[in-house]
């Protein structure tokens, strides 16, 4: 019972019960001793329940009277101590309550009880979510949309209440402690059967760290979604067996990459994450002379793309201690002083740059940069990195050409990854191909389906598909194509494209064939409309849509009429 409400009771209000524990028995002893008489001027002895019975009431200061015959003298002056007594022996026991219920301590060991209770309750799979701010705010919305159950653990009692405040529905536990604290963890959920995941964002590498291999020792078999922004942090991380690993700074690179040699895989990539459709205009960046201002994480991850892509770079930090263990080829691309200074800018060669980013950690800073370098070359394309999210207002009107924000990196790619793993799978493999894979695939999307198709994740096991399932598990072929069918019409075939093939959790298929064979337990990413949808949910957990799709006829005739008025 270690620091638990019960044990706390027990030890605050051991006295208080002692003390009204001796009152009363003193003041019981005394009555049965002391000798009283009845109505008729006999001697009366008092018995043990009457004289519990007139202590307590008077302890209470109710007052019913003498009972169960009118008092001695003896016995009034008895009453006389006890009543003193017992009355000021309730006072030190009720103040000592009064202040246990105030006792911080007390509190939280009633709010733990409360939320491992609550977590108990919890019978469906969800999500650990380690501290409480935008991102990981983003993050629970997105889950319970999608029917994924969050709790919650912060440090800080003024997040814990906003949480609260947010009214989440369904409702969000949440646990005020430390998120490496094990016992935390384990009052949690992390060891259920239902938790399937647990998410640490912090800024602080090694805080991430720390949680992370708390956790995996805790349960190996939890997914775990951390955060890093050094290359040593993420190679620790996958060492220990981490699933996901973010680096904001890595995926901001990523996207300069792509915009700069296949904008179309950038394309791809922004309608998985929901910020664009394949109608978007291309974010293509040109070649030509680049100058970043900051030479931290998110300057060390650029300056390797614009070195692999033989593109002329200059760097402009203030900070020395940035100035250190560099090498000579970084020497020669970085200048030191403040990036929002006019000279600066100039002797960085402003003027003739195409492209300036602002990548600080200081949002007012990485403004007054841009407005600078605006001034100085109107027709220069300007890059932010907004670190505040409050403040999207002040970039949205800064008519500001991109806008990189790693909060909302993180809130995309983290959701994605825990909510859609397929569809995160795929995009791990599409950065690998190239523009000309790339363009291809968009227009095949687009003329199959439209410029915003839906994206759909199906497994083939006893659960997402019976039937296909049961097929297999018979020994019975079926070709991909199966799916694409038309419950309209059998020789149609719906709006969709298949993007991804998992087998055996390590073999993919990009973009396969339909005339692949399917087999038990595959993983199946595509890419369709409404219909699409509808049509393979019933192929797969419908015996009827089944039978009609594999043999192209119906299996009895009142299906057929549900089909016709459908």
């Amino acid at each position: 019972m270690n620091n638990s409400s019960l044990w706390i009771v027990l030890q605050r209000m051991r006295m208080p019960f002692l003390v009204l524990v001796i009152s009363y028995t003193i003041s019981i002893i005394g009555f049965l001793l002391i000798d009283g008489m009845d109505n008729q001027g006999n001697i009366y002895q008092m018995n043990i329940f009457d004289a519990f019975y007139f202590i307590t009431y008077t302890a209470t200061t109710i007052g019913f009277g003498e009972i169960p015959y009118e008092f001695t003298y003896h016995q009034r002056v008895w009453a006389s101590v006890v009543v003193y007594l017992v009355v000021l022996s309730w006072f030190y026991s009720i103040g000592s309550l009064i202040s246990l219920l105030q006792d911080k301590l007390f509190l939280l060991e009633i709010k733990k009880a409360k939320f491992v209770k609550q977590v108990k309750n919890i019978k469906q799979r969800y999500i650990i979510i380690l501290g409480y701010n935008y991102t990981t705010s983003e993050i629970i919305k997105k889950a319970l949309c999608e029917g994924i159950r969050t709790v919650v653990i912060e440090k800080d009692k003024q997040k814990v209440d906003h949480l609260l405040l947010e009214n989440f529905t369904p409702y969000v536990p949440a646990l005020e402690g430390d998120a490496f604290d094990p016992k935390a963890l384990e009052a949690a959920g992390i060891k259920s059967k239902y938790c399937k995941a647990v998410v640490s964002l912090f800024e602080d590498d090694a805080l991430n760290l720390r949680i992370a291999l708390t956790s995996k020792l805790l349960n190996k078999h939890v997914t775990l979604a951390v955060k890093s922004t050094t290359q040593n942090h993420t190679e620790n991380l996958y060492d220990i067996g981490v699933e996901i690993v973010e680096n904001p700074f890595n995926i901001i690179a990523s996207q300069i990459q792509m915009a700069l040699t296949a904008p179309n895989l950038l394309k791809l990539k922004n309608w998985i994450h929901k910020l664009g459709t394949l109608d978007t205009p291309l974010n293509k960046l040109p070649h030509g002379k680049y100058i970043i201002c900051g030479y931290g994480r998110m300057g060390h991850s650029i300056y390797d793309v614009l070195q692999k892509n033989n593109i002329d770079s200059t760097f402009v930090e203030i900070d020395k201690s940035k100035f250190i263990n560099l090498t000579k080829d970084e020497e020669s691309h970085l200048i030191m002083g403040n990036g929002d200074d006019k000279d600066m800018l100039i002797n960085a060669g402003v003027k003739d740059a195409i492209s300036i980013i602002a990548g600080t950690n200081d949002d007012t800073v990485n403004l007054s940069i841009l407005a600078t370098a605006k001034k100085l070359n109107p027709k220069i394309i300007t890059m932010a990195r907004e670190n505040e999210i409050d403040d999207f207002s002040i970039f949205n009107h800064a008519k500001i050409d991109y806008v990189f924000m790693p909060s909302k990196i993180l809130i995309n790619k983290t959701s994605n990854a825990l909510i859609n793993p397929f569809s995160d799978k795929f995009i791990q493999i599409l950065e690998k191909q190239n523009e000309k894979w790339a363009q291809h695939l968009v227009r095949v999307l687009i003329e199959t389906i439209d410029h915003n198709p839906k994206l759909y994740e199906l497994t083939l096991n006893k659960t997402d598909s019976p039937q296909v399932f049961n097929t297999l598990n018979e020994n019975k072929k079926i070709k991909l194509s199966l799916l694409k069918t038309s419950l309209r019409n059998h020789h149609m075939s719906n709006n969709i494209v298949p993007l991804l093939l998992v087998r055996n959790h390590t073999d993919s298929l990009l973009l396969p064939a339909w005339n692949t064979l399917l087999e038990k337990n595959d993983k199946i990413l595509f890419a369709c409309d409404e219909n699409a949808i509808e049509d393979l949910e019933y192929i797969c957990q419908n015996i009827y849509e089944f039978h009609y799709a594999l043999n192209g006829e119906e299996r009895t005739i009142l299906n057929k009429f549900k089909r016709k008025t459908k």
